[in-house]
């Protein structure tokens, strides 16, 4: 009678011998009892398996081997789960299919996925980017020795700077005027943060701690390594939940600990230039340069707490200021072909109040 091909034969122990013994070897000889438990006098016999009552068809005794399946071959797999038509981008990597209407965002048409054009996603990051770039010239030095075009285009404005630091007696060259936050709020009028969440059991998340966040503005971005479709990142996503897959296929790993972190570093210190940063790196730290580049941790709504933000796609244009990519959070994984830089932005639904969390939809189903 033949095996299967998937099969891996041992012998079985016979009569008499030890289970791992070798065929050869003495089995140990144990000694019969009486009724009352005690070993009889001279009563003894080969330790043997324990008797069973014979059934009719036992092909593995009968070959004497013991069959272990090395694949589980003859299972017929699952049957696929229905899925929602059209593109879809997540938070977390996947499709939860299960969840509830109200934790999913549906958009209609994919030119309808964007709440503010991306002219106002630049215009924005172009603003906060040039007060964070002014407020810490003490460490642009660089840039205006290198690069005198960039100093003639900030002259104005740092010279503004100089003269508030005289009258304030601050000195330029050891800290900044302000820290960021106070920047966010100077410039886009609020500031937001990151704390323990309102959520129970759900971490850390992100406030708005000071002003007012009108409908349409970009609240917070979404840092870290932009990987293609076709790029490995499969160490990197193991017990990864900061995963975010655009709807194009397109993910960026947001996650500021352990080989992701390791990885963030290593592309950006492959792209500075000279002393010229490509990308902020203070994400991966207590203390961010970018203030919003906070926005991994801002948590998924639930049937009580309504998504106030939604996720929006933006590709950074081949014009960018070279000399405020340095507050960019993202990076892409290779740079063999040249594509615009993804990032992803975080815009209000509405009118957001101070003190209030910051919640989206992890799903985004475009039909």
């Amino acid at each position: 009678m033949g095996t299967p091909g998937n099969v891996r034969q041992l012998p079985l122990p016979g009569r008499g011998q030890r289970l791992g013994a070798s065929a050869g070897s003495a089995a140990r000889p144990r000694r019969a009892r009486d009724a009352c438990g005690t070993p009889g006098p001279g009563q003894g016999r080969p330790w043997a398996l324990p008797r069973r009552r014979r059934h009719a068809a036992r092909p593995a005794a009968a070959l004497g081997v013991l069959q272990i399946p090395l694949r589980a071959l003859d299972r017929a797999p699952p049957p696929p789960r229905a899925q929602a038509r059209g593109a879809i981008r997540t938070r977390a990597g996947f499709v939860a299919p299960r969840r509830r209407r109200r934790t999913i965002r549906y958009v209609p048409e994919k030119c309808k996925d964007k709440i503010i054009s991306d002219e106002d996603v630049l215009e924005t990051l172009l603003k906060i980017f040039k007060a964070l770039f002014i407020n810490d010239f003490g460490r642009q030095m660089d840039f205006f020795a290198l690069l005198p075009e960039v100093k003639s285009k900030y002259l104005e404005l740092l010279t503004i700077q100089f003269k508030r630091s005289k009258t304030t007696g601050y000195n330029h060259q050891s800290q900044n005027i302000f820290n960021p936050e106070e920047v966010l709020f100077n410039t886009l009028g609020f500031s937001i943060t990151r704390d323990r969440s309102s959520l129970i059991s759900a971490g850390t998340g992100v406030f708005v701690t000071k002003g007012f966040v009108p409908k349409g503005t970009v609240v917070s971005m979404y840092p870290g390594t932009v990987y293609q479709k076709y790029e490995p990142i499969f160490f990197q996503s193991i017990g990864n939940p900061f995963i975010f897959r655009c709807i194009d296929g397109v993910l960026i790993d947001g996650n500021d600990k352990g080989i992701s972190k390791a990885v963030y570093r290593s592309c950006s210190k492959r792209d500075q230039i000279g002393p010229f940063q490509m990308s902020d790196i203070t994400w991966l730290t207590p203390v961010v340069q970018n203030p919003l580049a906070v926005g991994q941790y801002v948590n998924n709504c639930s049937h009580n707490k309504a998504a106030n933000v939604c996720y929006q796609e933006f590709d950074v244009p081949e014009y960018f200021p070279i000399e405020l990519k340095q507050y960019l959070p993202n990076i892409t994984y290779s740079h063999d072909i040249p594509i615009p830089l993804r990032c992803v932005v975080l815009v209000s639904l509405r009118e957001i109040k101070q003190g209030e969390e910051l919640f989206s939809n992890y799903y985004t189903i475009v039909n």
